[in-house]
């Protein structure tokens, strides 16, 4: 690990370890503080196996333009969803029971 890309300084030490709440014995404190320092230059070494594709496009993108307007439309009456089913009483869908007796 180069000294000169190392990240952690003894001010940056110190407020980590204030942050993590650990309070180590002064001949502890010198190999913490290497311990810290291989675990940042480990990061180096991942950072080179890193891709430069985006993570996010993994992900489907939705543009504006497939978003449906905002617009009121007419909906279904009731007397056209009672036509639809015989399951529709008093406003409602009658559907079967999900769950058991002892819910």
């Amino acid at each position: 690990m180069d000294e000169q890309n190392n990240k952690i300084d003894e001010t940056t030490f110190e407020n980590l370890l204030y942050l993590s709440r650990l309070s180590p014995e002064s001949s502890n404190v010198e190999i913490l503080a290497g311990q810290v320092r291989e675990i940042v230059g480990y990061f180096d070494v991942l950072e080179k196996f890193a891709g430069d594709e985006n993570p996010y496009d993994a992900y489907p993108t939705t543009t504006i333009e497939q978003l449906r307007s905002d617009e009121i439309v007419k909906s279904l009456e009731q007397n056209d969803l009672k036509k639809m089913t015989p399951e529709f009483m008093d406003g409602y869908f009658r559907v079967p029971k999900v769950l058991g007796g002892g819910a």
